[in-house]
């Protein structure tokens, strides 16, 4: 058996994990920590959640917690911090912008405002580089406005204080029922580019590079499980995302499915598009290369010793 569980009698490491959002690209942490798959490879751990990608951030920075699941790594590296993605769960904005009724196109959206949940943050990201590719100059012809987390927009959506807002697909039915529509769908864009992955710090990997492996093994073995336990996944996520709507569920389980890889390498040239974004915003990222934000050598061992086709055949 290539991968033991720790020694009998030996204490699992504590450690905590942070996530930012309560959507489909989250779930494999849930269900790493409720279905004890990061207990399989001797860490205890806590998560611990953020409201929106920028806090997130600024707790991983500060060193708590060491790991944390966000979209903001390579802003936050540009800005010199010591941050690198070791896996990743997106290399496209899953975000779909939601109107009240009578917005129907993005061009309407002129004079109005796009709610997102901080400034930094993913939604943010995505908001301006959708703006900018239908030629809408941002805080010029469309006011971006922090409304916070998802029920907080969807809130503010529905009293009138923005026009429209950025959703993830495990939020679309709930805002469909709420009467609102889809306007823009943002990964027609077809876009490949970094969103949510797997962060610590280099000197947490330095320090503590055992654990950084634990976790990642009990991460990747989370993203197989949810593939082929999907009931069982389903009860995990209806605690986190608190709801028992069959259509939250589905939409949120389905998205993870169709677009979460087996192995979770990031994606450079989806780094090196942020890269070129964030320029106007960051001269160094002109000089910077891509390969500075990751540390691909956690996967790369996996590779090597086979952790991959042992996944495989335990979830066929």
């Amino acid at each position: 058996m290539l991968f033991a569980l720790p020694a009998a009698g030996q204490e699992p490491k504590k450690i905590k994990i942070g996530y930012p959002a309560i959507a489909y690209n989250q779930i494999h942490i849930w269900v790493g920590k409720e279905a004890g798959l990061f207990k399989k490879y001797g860490l205890d751990a806590e998560l611990v959640f953020f409201r929106g990608g920028q806090l997130a951030t600024q707790a991983l920075v500060a060193g708590d917690p060491p790991i944390v699941n966000i979209g903001t790594v390579v802003q936050a590296g540009l800005q010199g911090h010591d941050l690198v993605l070791i896996a990743s769960s997106e290399n496209a904005y899953a975000y779909s912008v939601v109107a009240r009724p009578g917005l129907a196109k993005m061009e309407q959206l002129k004079g109005k405002s796009l709610g997102v949940s901080g400034f930094g943050s993913a939604s943010h990201n995505a908001a301006l580089i959708l703006l900018r590719r239908l030629n809408l100059e941002p805080n010029k012809d469309v006011a971006i406005v922090v409304a916070g987390a998802t029920i907080e927009r969807l809130a503010a959506l529905d009293a009138g204080r923005i026009d429209a807002t950025l959703l993830t697909p495990s939020e679309l039915p709930r805002a469909r029922k709420q009467g609102f529509v889809e306007v823009y769908d943002i990964m027609d864009l077809g876009i490949e580019v970094q969103g949510n992955g797997f962060a610590t710090t280099r000197s947490f990997i330095k320090s503590r590079r055992d654990m950084v492996k634990a976790a990642l093994k009990g991460y990747v073995e989370a993203i197989y499980y949810i593939n082929h336990n999907r009931e069982e996944s389903k009860k995990i996520i209806v605690r986190y995302l608190r709801t028992t709507d069959a259509d939250v569920l589905d939409a949120t389980l389905g998205w993870f499915v169709k677009r979460v890889a087996k192995k979770p390498y990031p994606t450079l040239k989806g780094i090196q598009f942020l890269l070129d974004e964030f320029s106007p915003q960051f001269p160094q990222a002109k000089s910077a290369k891509p390969e500075q934000f990751v540390d691909l050598s956690f996967l790369q061992e996996l590779e090597k010793e086979g952790f991959f086709s042992e996944m495989a055949k335990r979830y066929p």
